[in-house]
């Protein structure tokens, strides 16, 4: 009898001592899931304010460039037009095209070989180009014709431009090869009209061709969001 109730008490104690050891193992393993989430946390924190600082260093950039294209352009001989917030180019149509034509007219080369240098020069110098992600040509027309007449017209007119920049007969070839991994061009069609000095519609300064630039800031903020998402 005596055996029995030994065996009972042994079993009892046994039992005892397990429970106790799994809490144990479950606390530790809770322990080590909380120490991992925190770490991730801290590496996103930091990975975070590490694209902080170099957004505020490309918002920088960007104010000296725009600025520096305002001091090269504003007023000059080309008669074209600075982007006070985006630097962006502005020159009408007339300049290059013949109205409802795509083709260059023969005195636009000399216009193109003018301002293409002065314009790469400054966006392409040291201390820019490794923040320059893209650089855009892109066409606007007026409200005349349909949407998806405008929307080729404009596509092809800036096609038009960056085929000659590209071309053999453009003179600079050095300037080619910084161009072949950022250029791009876009068309607006009449989406993006503008007004004249009364604030209504001008068709006349709708139709324009504009040069735009857009920083790496935009593939920061896109990987910013990845991590936040993550």
């Amino acid at each position: 009898m005596n055996s029995k109730y030994q065996r009972l008490f042994r079993q009892d104690r046994d039992e005892g001592h397990f429970w106790p050891s799994f809490t144990d193992l479950l606390t530790t393993i809770l322990l080590c899931f909380i120490l991992i989430f925190v770490a991730m946390m801290i590496i996103k924190s930091l990975q975070i304010e590490e694209m902080k600082r170099t957004l505020d260093q490309i918002m920088g950039v960007r104010a000296k460039l725009v600025n520096d294209l305002k001091k090269e352009f504003s007023g000059s001989n080309l008669g074209v037009e600075v982007d006070e917030k985006t630097g962006a180019i502005i020159f009408n149509t007339e300049i290059l095209f013949e109205y409802d034509k795509a083709e260059l007219k023969t005195d636009s080369f000399t216009f193109l070989n003018e301002f293409v240098p002065k314009y790469l020069d400054i966006l392409l110098q040291e201390g820019y180009e490794e923040y320059v992600a893209e650089i855009i040509i892109e066409g606007h027309t007026d409200r005349d014709g349909s949407y998806l007449y405008n929307l080729k017209l404009a596509q092809d007119r800036a096609y038009s431009v960056a085929d000659y920049i590209l071309s053999e007969q453009f003179p600079y070839k050095h300037i080619q090869q910084h161009l072949e991994n950022k250029l791009t061009v876009n068309s607006k069609s009449f989406s993006d009209v503008r007004t004249d000095e009364d604030g209504k519609y001008s068709a006349k300064d709708s139709r324009r061709v504009e040069f735009k630039f857009r920083l790496k800031d935009e593939e920061i903020l896109d990987k910013t969001r990845e991590i936040l998402g993550s």
